[in-house]
């Protein structure tokens, strides 16, 4: 099987290790192919190429993954994909640019340097090559999570753009303290903000521009610096019902 992958990042280089297949990559940065390609025995092609393949897989950043789509879809002979990390607008791209072949959305819920892991699923027009596909991704170790692509999309608002919100918020207004003045909750945050803040910047803002969520968090983190003491109770009440079954409220952490 004969796969070219659209976008040399890390997305896309982890993809050519994970599948079985010959592979080739082809990138607006000549460079970025190359070292993918010899990373993982591939090849490099043209972008604007009319080769075909059998499949055709997008690892773009999520904001122009539709374009991509559009533009690369007729060099897929049996299926097309991404790993983009947004759903709807690339399965309605797929669907209008390529509705004759296999096609599905894959959102591996992991950094590359971390797999595998769990991959979310959308089998838009499944068949024997996207099946083939996914059956290696889990022989690799990889939990598929069948979804939806509005389900996936939805939930992208909390598990990415608000809870990054949340973590670069943090990260911004935290000022340095002494040594030794560390509680629990502030070292997992400074670890959490330490992650964060260790990545790419381009794909935390397309993750911001692509998924609501961090309006939620300043709406929250307002209403909060606003509250008066009994507000700031019932703040806290609401937060606890979102995250415990039930609560004893005759102690707390120092914090």
């Amino acid at each position: 099987m004969d796969v070219l992958i659209v976008g040399a990042g890390s997305m896309g280089t982890w993809f050519g290790d994970a599948v079985d297949a010959r592979v080739a990559f082809a990138d607006i940065d000549g460079d970025a192919a190359a070292a993918a390609a010899d990373a993982v025995d591939g090849t490099v092609a043209d972008l604007e190429g009319e080769t075909t393949y059998d499949v055709v897989c997008l690892a773009v950043p999520m904001t122009h993954v539709a374009e991509a789509i559009a533009a690369q879809a007729t060099r897929a002979e049996r299926a097309i994909v991404d790993v983009s990390g947004v759903m709807g607008p690339a399965l309605e791209a797929m669907d209008r640019h390529a509705p004759d072949v296999e096609r599905a959305s894959l959102h591996p819920l992991f950094a590359p340097e971390r797999a595998p892991g769990s991959i979310a699923v959308v089998r838009d027009r499944s068949g024997p090559v996207t099946d083939g596909v996914l059956a290696t991704l889990e022989a690799r170790g990889n939990e598929l999570l069948e979804t939806t692509a509005v389900e996936h999309d939805e939930a992208m608002e909390t598990v990415q753009a608000a809870t990054h919100a949340a973590v670069l918020s943090f990260a911004l207004a935290a000022e340095s303290v002494p040594e030794g003045f560390e509680t629990p909750i502030y070292e997992t945050m400074e670890r959490l903000a330490t992650q964060v803040t260790a990545g790419t910047p381009r794909v935390y803002a397309d993750i911001q521009a692509t998924f609501d969520g961090a309006d939620a968090v300043a709406d929250a983190a307002g209403e909060i610096a606003a509250a008066d003491p009994d507000e700031l109770e019932a703040l806290y009440r609401d937060a606890a019902a979102n995250w415990h079954d039930d609560r004893d409220d005759s102690g707390g952490e120092t914090t």
